[in-house]
């Protein structure tokens, strides 16, 4: 029972029962009994109406709570003509005016967070309470595996090597990260609150372009000072030892060949010396590219025809596996070729290390979904166990006797000229070079 029904109840029994006692008056003082009645009668109808506006506020208290409930902040109470009243009606109407502002500056708030994160270049991805993605911007959505990730853990997620390293995680760390391709993430994990329980988020920032610049930069420096150095001393010890050989014919016969046999190996080692710089100033004084259409079929075919003989005197068979019609594709052909040639330098050197019996390198060039793909397949497979980040690093090489400047040249030509690129084991005891162009 309601508290006004429980009020008008008592207030109705109490009155009934004052009337009873007029009626026990009836016989002794009549006028006294009818007197008191309408007493009795006057008092209950004064106790309905002090019922009624004691439990007014209770009906103002009742429309405010159903427009909390609805959350029609935007809406307000109307006044009465009690000035006590009006004063909670008044704070009512205050309370619902400041709820509106809040809504609408949290609604603002929302609306520039949503902006901001769909704009910002950094991938996040937010966690439920029970760590099921809630939340992916356009950048989360770009990484590999998480384009269908909405409403799952990451470990239900498509397995990869960079969903794996942030599923591990710790919170409040920040970490180095690398994918399949060799590409290097910032990733760090961090919590805020929602309604007192503790949410986790991810924050996924690329670092590829920007570590590659640096490295570019260091070691560009790093190869120019050397250069300076080594090409100073050669040039020098050059004119000292071509000046040296104007006194071989004041020595003794026998001594004279000794002497000039010493002076010429030292010459030759300049020379090699001078040539091992030059590989690597190559990559730092690489003139920027003049694209011209080409056709990739015809650079890879003089390829083809000028390594044909070496592989086959190698064991090695070289051959097109596949080769689609494709445009001709704008690129500097002399620095085109020279990335490839390293390419094909590698995948045969690496075929001839293999320890399989069947030893080849195929070309395959493909139309695939608007772009065309070149891919350089070798069987040696010797990457299978060599970190994908680690390929294209500066001066690592996985021969014996390697200088590493190989790859570094090929990476500059094809970043130079805006192709994408992907130098990994196929999974199969190949190993692959795929260019998209």
């Amino acid at each position: 029972m309601s508290l006004r029904r429980r009020l008008y109840a008592y207030l109705i029994v109490a009155h009934l029962l004052f009337l009873a006692i007029t009626v026990l008056l009836f016989r002794s003082q009549p006028a006294l009994m009818l007197g008191l009645e309408a007493a009795v009668l006057l008092s209950l109808a004064l106790g309905i109406g002090l019922i009624r506006r004691a439990l007014e506020p209770l009906g103002y208290t009742r429309h405010f709570h159903d427009l909390l409930q609805d959350q029609h902040y935007a809406a307000r109470l109307q006044t009465s003509g009690d000035a006590e009243l009006n004063e909670l009606v008044q704070l009512f109407n205050t309370m619902l005016g400041a709820l509106y502002q809040e809504r609408l500056q949290i609604g603002e708030q929302q609306g520039f967070l949503d902006r901001l994160l769909e704009a910002t270049p950094s991938a996040v991805i937010v966690f439920d309470f029970d760590g099921r993605i809630s939340l992916l911007n356009a950048s989360a959505q770009a990484l590999p595996g998480l384009q269908d990730a909405k409403g799952k853990k990451l470990a239900d997620c498509p397995p990869t090597e960079l969903l794996t390293q942030l599923d591990a995680l710790p919170l409040g760390d920040s970490q180095l990260l690398a994918d399949a391709d060799g590409r290097r993430y910032r990733g760090q994990r961090g919590q805020f609150y929602d309604r007192g329980f503790a949410r986790h988020f991810l924050l996924v920032e690329e670092l590829t372009e920007e570590l590659e610049s640096s490295e570019k930069a260091t070691y560009e420096k790093l190869i120019r000072v050397l250069a300076h150095e080594v090409n100073n001393t050669v040039a020098a010890t050059g004119s000292v030892l071509d000046s040296l050989l104007y006194y071989r014919s004041q020595l003794a016969e026998r001594d004279s060949e000794d002497f000039s046999t010493a002076i010429h190996a030292v010459q030759r080692r300049n020379a090699s010396l001078g040539e091992f710089i030059e590989r690597f100033t190559r990559v730092v004084k690489m003139p920027a590219p003049e694209p011209r259409p080409n056709a990739v079929r015809d650079i890879m075919d003089d390829i083809l025809y000028l390594y044909r003989e070496q592989c086959r005197s190698r064991g090695i068979r070289i051959a097109w596996e596949r080769c689609d019609e494709v445009p001709a594709i704008a690129m500097d052909r002399h620095l085109m070729e020279q990335a490839l040639l390293n390419v094909v330098k590698n995948a045969m050197e690496a075929a001839e290390a293999g320890h399989g019996e069947d030893k080849r390198i195929a070309f395959v060039l493909a139309r695939e979904e608007g772009r065309v793909r070149l891919s350089v397949t070798d069987s040696g497979n010797l990457l299978g166990e060599v970190p994908a980040r680690q390929l294209f690093t500066p001066f690592f090489t996985t021969k014996k006797g390697g200088q590493g400047i190989g790859l570094l040249f090929v990476r500059e030509v094809l970043n130079r000229h805006g192709f994408h690129y992907r130098l990994a084991a196929t999974g199969t005891g190949a190993t692959s070079f795929d260019i998209w162009f």
